[in-house]
């Protein structure tokens, strides 16, 4: 590492708010905490129209402001039909992987502030039964929520308060290895605001305010794109913190930080990304630099919305992303170092 910041305290928040479910477009649960951490951290937070969230820290220069995005939603599911047998029948809330979720537990957050856990089974659940139990494609059409209640029928699911539209979560089931290794559901992106949250307490411990007025933004629908796509007026370059992908096309890896100069979009800004490549060499960070398919982030988003902005992108490469994801905490090491050099305006030292 180059700065004195806590590694630990990146996985200790990052096991706190992962366990708090926020699937795209949830946020009743998720907004105390971040006031709460903003808080104990010294700091207000403002929230939008949409709830995305922001914490504002002055700069030495406040001509200029600049944000960095780590976005608060999963993957998720919502309630589309309760069957007649009393399983319940979802849509997917961003890009999930049915097979991924197979055996997972699952909460059902009603309406009126009721919780709910259940099993995500396919309706071939079985293979002393079905004949397709091992064959049959797991998608919308086939998975099923099987609540934890002694139901027997529609009426019994609906007499509980469940009703079509309620937000269903998924068990994240963190763990952080003796070695570190951290795996769990939604290092997407929670990871990265766990990060971002070590930057803050880094600046806000050392007395230190960032080379120009910089907004932290926590929004709560990327996974469906379009969390980036509003951006304050006054804002002129955007970097996203999102995970990194590994794979043959890939140098990221779980020990460094990925900058990502192309999504599945477009490019990301010439000049801010090669500020940020060449940030990378002068701290000494393990970086590896990468275009990524099938991919986006709030910082492409930004541009798809008309922002007048520069965009770039980067942060800590996982196995299995949206999956049960992987990473180390050297990756995360990486991530802070490189965001707290862009704050602080190394390139400019």
């Amino acid at each position: 590492m180059k700065y004195n910041f806590d590694p630990m305290y990146t996985i200790e928040c990052f096991k706190d708010i992962v366990n708090v479910p926020s699937p795209v477009g949830y946020y009743p649960l998720m907004n105390p905490v971040m006031e709460a951490y903003a808080k104990e951290l010294g700091h207000e937070i403002t929230f939008d129209n949409k709830s995305t969230a922001y914490i504002t820290l002055d700069g030495e220069d406040n001509s200029k402001t600049v944000m960095i995005g780590a976005h608060l939603d999963t993957i998720g599911l919502i309630i589309k039909r309760i069957d007649a047998n009393g399983m319940i029948r979802v849509r997917n809330l961003g890009g999930i992987n049915f097979q991924s979720i197979e055996g997972e537990t699952v909460t059902v957050h009603t309406r009126d502030g009721r919780h709910y856990t259940g099993l995500m089974a396919c309706q071939s659940h079985s293979v002393h039964v079905f004949d397709d139990a091992r064959t049959l494609p797991r998608d919308e059409n086939t998975m099923m929520i099987i609540l934890d209640e002694k139901i027997k029928n529609e009426a019994d699911v609906r007499a509980l308060g469940i009703r079509h539209g309620d937000f269903v979560s998924i068990d994240p089931r963190p763990q952080f290895t003796p070695n570190g290794f951290l795996k769990s559901r939604f290092i997407d992106d929670k990871a990265a605001v766990a990060c971002a949250f070590n930057v803050i307490k880094y600046l806000t411990e050392n007395n230190l305010k960032p080379k120009y007025r910089t907004i932290f933004a926590f929004p709560y629908s990327e996974e469906i794109g379009i969390g980036g796509t509003y951006v304050p007026e006054e804002v002129s370059e955007f970097v996203a913190i999102d995970i990194g992908l590994i794979g043959p096309d890939y140098d990221g890896n779980e020990y460094n930080v990925a900058i990502c100069c192309k999504d599945n979009a477009s490019p990301y800004d010439y000049e801010l990304t090669t500020r940020l490549i060449n940030l990378a060499d002068k701290i000494g960070c393990d970086y590896a630099v990468d275009i990524f398919y099938r991919y986006g982030t709030d910082a492409s988003a930004s541009l798809k919305g008309g922002n007048n902005l520069k965009a770039a992108a980067f942060g800590m490469p996982v196995y299995c992303s949206h999956g049960m994801e992987r990473t180390h905490i050297d990756s995360l090491n990486n991530t802070i170092d490189l965001m707290i050099a862009y704050v602080l305006g190394e390139y400019e030292n």
